[in-house]
């Protein structure tokens, strides 16, 4: 995708304006949601905890709610980490962003990764899309890869690169790779480091329709100062 073809008006529908600090409070959270309704970002994306504050918050006006599942490490048990996500579906999350087990990913122990992600998937089944972050930071090739394969085989709806508290972050090669490793129509969510317009604007090129991060009005401002989209 060139920058010219790119049109801004879609920018703000593309965006997980996310807080996930351990330390975050209501009033941060509710900044949050506020800045999204103006800004009419896709989401918010927060802890389990704030799930339902954030419902309340956003309730019609277009924003989403996404939930964490399972954060940052993936290591949770699979059942524990399927009613976490039911329990967020319940109280308003429209979409799960899961960490899959990554110790057992770069094990080579494929079926119980994929089915943790499906246990996940199946349920917020009818209530909420699944997002799968690889962590790619931790991944070899290969295990980015069959990340994306496994994510798909498993019925979720996107793959993501990072959790934000791992190693490195969004990388456009990432992205590229994880675009050509899914089917046309599944989606690819670019997390991790992306504090301004061009940082967004080359992941979008890359290949990502969504993207995650904490710096979601810094973004908006820069792309209004941008010439080219």
């Amino acid at each position: 995708m060139m920058a010219e073809a790119f049109d801004r008006n879609r920018l703000p529908s593309m965006i997980d304006h996310t807080l996930l600090k351990p330390d975050a409070g209501e009033a941060a959270i509710r900044k949050l949601c506020e800045e999204a309704v103006r800004y009419r970002f896709r989401s918010v994306c927060v802890n389990g905890t704030w799930v339902a504050f954030c419902r309340d918050i956003v309730q019609g006006t277009g924003v989403g709610v996404a939930a964490v599942c399972g954060f940052p490490l993936g290591a949770a048990e699979t059942s524990v980490k399927a009613r976490e996500a039911a329990v967020a579906a319940e109280q308003g999350a429209s979409e799960i962003d899961m960490v899959l087990q990554v110790g057992r990913l770069l094990a080579g122990e494929e079926e119980a990764v994929r089915r943790d992600i499906e246990a996940v998937v199946r349920a917020v089944e009818g209530q909420a899309i699944v997002k799968v972050i690889m962590e790619t930071g931790l991944l070899t090739e290969a295990a980015k890869i069959a990340a994306c394969r496994l994510a798909v085989q498993a019925g979720a709806h996107f793959v993501k690169t990072s959790t934000g508290f791992g190693p490195g972050g969004a990388d456009v090669r990432d992205i590229a790779l994880m675009r050509a490793n899914v089917p046309e129509g599944f989606g690819v969510k670019a997390s991790g480091g992306i504090r301004d317009f061009k940082t967004a604007l080359a992941m979008i090129q890359a290949g990502a329709n969504r993207l995650g991060t904490s710096a979601g009005v810094a973004i908006m401002n820069g792309a209004s100062g941008e010439a080219a989209y």
